[in-house]
């Protein structure tokens, strides 16, 4: 390892030409949309579990039963989008606008073929993955195989809106994903309201209205990304007369970064499969309790991914301009900025434990229990924050490989072996489960440290 490029991560080493204001208002100008933006998508899915968590804790659970097929059917598209973001950045610091343009065409046209093969697929098993996952009651089971169908309608539209924000971080725009995904979230939560209670004349649709709900936001969040780049004047700007140009040497260069991504969604999701079936084999109020914890540690992730998406898009761009040394200092900055923020939620997380969680649920013993596990949020912030960074460095760089194998180690091996020994052998309950959590993101985070420290990402070609 060299032990100058990992001192790197831990001491600033000024470009000549660069000022810590310059790297601080770049990083920033990409972070807080984006951070802004993950906040309120990931509030939206909170404010769906506590309106449903007002419906009892089975209308909870069937939602979150829901929750890890639904991302493992996202899993493809999550890992395209990887290789969007790396490539269009690194055309972006090249100058190649006809490239970047021709990037983001041939993502869109693989995402609308793969979405609509796979929201057929996920709708006729819709109900078999929610029994699949540990539904037993059969309210559970028809609310959650009402959930999913609803997901499945409106699939098409949440993949091809990922796969535009993916090429507009890659240029740095996060700004305009952002202003169509609060758009998209507020109208969300409004049809939360009518759909889920039947306020204001609409039908009381409870779980199924607020898989709806979410369909609409996310079909309105599409229009508005494509909006986005097909208006003259957009770098990525987008004609639907090319829409289906095949370029099979830009797609062959989109997948030599997605792929490592895409095995890498697959174990994440495997492993955050059997990690949940563990946890829900102990029952349907600690498995609310549990995914309840899961949301508010998801909004936590949001600082870590802000700041990763900022370094995936400045390293990319700083090497597209042969730039290591700058793609270094951002990769520094962005890393101590996401610290700063982790410490300070990890301290209100312990503060504020018992009234966050009453924020989802009246039961008494979803409250107190929850709040129990918050000290494992808080503990797991710095290491989960540094992990999501330095991982979104690698990304820009293109080398997904090794951010695929941290995942294989920590979420598939680490995270639900460890997580099965403490909850079933040791008797651990769910504070073994979540003690498993922070061991994967310690792992994690050396192995993408470790990878960072050789300085081999600097040279890698995408």
């Amino acid at each position: 390892m060299n032990v100058n490029t990992l001192k790197s991560m831990f001491s600033l080493k000024m470009p000549s030409d660069f000022s810590k204001k310059r790297l601080r208002d770049d990083i920033l100008k990409i972070a807080w949309p984006s951070l802004v933006e993950l906040i309120l998508v990931q509030l939206c899915t909170v404010v769906d579990n506590m309106m449903v968590g007002q419906l009892g804790s089975s209308e909870l659970a069937s939602v979150a039963y829901c929750t890890q097929p639904k991302f493992l059917l996202l899993c493809t598209f999550i890992a395209l989008n990887a290789g969007t973001t790396a490539l269009i950045a690194r055309f972006k610091g090249m100058d190649e606008r006809g490239h970047a343009i021709n990037a983001l065409r041939q993502s869109l046209i693989m995402s609308f073929i793969l979405s609509l093969v796979i929201s057929v697929i996920g709708y006729i098993f819709s109900s078999d993955m929610v029994i699949f996952m540990g539904a037993e009651s059969v309210s559970t089971i028809v609310n959650g195989t009402y959930y999913m169908k609803i997901q499945m309608l409106g699939f098409v539209f949440n993949a091809l809106s990922l796969s535009i924000t993916a090429a507009l971080r890659g240029i740095g725009k996060t700004k305009v994903s952002m202003y169509y995904n609060m758009s998209a979230n507020i109208i969300n939560v409004l049809f939360n309201y009518l759909l889920i209670y039947g306020n204001f004349g609409f039908p009381k649709m409870g779980v199924a209205g607020a898989s709806l709900a979410t369909v609409i936001g996310q079909t309105i969040a599409c229009f508005a990304a494509f909006a986005a780049v097909v208006r003259k004047g957009s770098y990525l700007h987008y004609t639907f007369r090319k829409a289906f140009r095949i370029d099979f040497k830009m797609i062959k260069r989109i997948l030599n970064i997605g792929i490592p991504s895409m095995f890498e969604q697959f174990a994440l999701r495997f492993g955050l499969i059997v990690y949940a079936l563990t946890v829900s084999s102990l029952g349907e109020k600690e498995f609310a309790t549990h995914q309840i914890c899961l949301n508010i540690m998801g909004l936590s992730f949001m600082n870590g991914q802000a700041f990763g998406i900022s370094a995936t898009s400045l390293i990319g761009q700083s090497l597209g301009k042969n730039r290591p040394d700058a793609a270094h200092a951002y990769a520094f900055m962005c890393r101590k900025y996401g610290m700063y923020i982790s410490i300070l939620l990890g301290v209100l997380f312990v503060i504020f434990a018992e009234p966050i969680m009453s924020m989802f649920s009246e039961d008494e013993f979803i409250i107190v229990t929850g709040a129990g596990l918050m000290i494992f949020l808080a503990v797991n912030q710095p290491f989960q924050s540094s992990q999501l960074i330095i991982s979104g460095a690698l990304r820009g760089a293109g080398d997904t490989r090794v951010v695929a194998v941290s995942t294989l180690v920590g979420v598939m091996i680490i995270r639900p072996i460890t997580s099965i020994i403490a909850v079933k052998y040791l008797g651990l309950w769910l504070q073994g489960a979540w003690a498993a959590v922070i061991i994967d993101q310690i792992v994690r985070c050396v192995i993408v440290f470790c990878r960072f420290g050789t300085g081999k990402w600097t040279k890698i070609k995408v």
